[in-house]
């Protein structure tokens, strides 16, 4: 009677553990086939006999949320190593990520992948709004524009890497992205910004890409590097060649007035 009532009354549990195990044994599959050869049958990585060169890093401990980012961007399975991943389209649907962010989850404790209640701002009112962007502004420039430029455009970074543009990114791999800290990026854990801090942050940068230009020509919005450029190429150089253009113009009128 007693094992009958247990049957009758947990068979969810039961269920749901057995899916969880058939879960990561699907993302294991996956994993083998398509990472194991970077980051090692069991994901403890892969180094080179190069020193200091590593095929791919250890995922024990990296969490389901950067397989999550890493995988539905694209910016995994690499083609080959390389300095950075780029972003590209992603390979895999949404159960296979989910199998395979369950699998390296079970390798050990990590970020998990964030509920939409923690990176959606669509439930905020206008006020709301308004003071999330204030403070994710202030957070943003504070923290970011050093790699990604106070307009969120990106920018180039040392050894060959680069820090993406923000303009068009999901909010969920905004979240993703503070959370997990992937490839040059400093992880910006719970302990560092808090949930509701990310979503301002996440505010702010929706914020400037309805931001109209009100200075028109934004020459990629890069900032003094495109800025700095267009005035010596443009600027300079349009008043070096007037003075060049005058000095010859010069020089013809004094040379016929001679010969006359």
């Amino acid at each position: 009677m007693t094992g009958g009532a247990y049957a009758f009354f947990s068979p969810a549990t039961a269920q749901d553990a057995k899916t969880d195990a058939e879960l990561i044994e699907q993302g294991r599959e996956l994993f083998l086939v398509g990472c194991s050869s970077c980051h090692g049958v069991n994901g403890e990585g892969i180094n080179a006999k190069r020193e200091g060169y590593q095929y791919g890093p250890s995922l024990v401990g990296v969490g389901a949320a950067a397989v999550d980012f890493q995988v539905d961007t694209g910016r995994m399975p690499m083609a080959q190593p390389g300095q950075q991943a780029p972003r590209k389209e992603s390979v895999y649907n949404d159960d296979e990520i989910a199998a395979m962010a369950a699998f390296v989850a079970s390798l050990g404790p990590g970020p998990a992948v964030p509920s939409e209640a923690d990176y959606s701002i669509d439930g905020m009112s206008e006020a709301e709004r308004e003071a999330a962007i204030v403070r994710g502004g202030q957070i943003f420039l504070t923290n970011c524009t050093a790699c990604h430029n106070f307009n969120g455009q990106g920018g180039a970074m040392p050894e060959g890497g680069y820090a993406p543009s923000l303009k068009g990114v999901e909010e969920k791999h905004i979240y993703q992205a503070m959370l997990t800290g992937p490839q040059s990026m400093d992880n910006f854990s719970d302990g560092n910004l808090s949930p509701e801090q990310k979503r301002d942050v996440i505010a702010y940068l929706k914020s400037i890409e309805e931001q109209p230009e009100y200075g028109g020509f934004t020459l990629g919005g890069l900032g003094p590097v495109s800025e700095g450029m267009f005035a010596w190429l443009l600027g300079i150089g349009g008043m070096v060649g007037f003075a060049v253009w005058i000095a010859a113009h010069s020089t013809r009128s004094k040379k016929d007035k001679v010969e006359a």
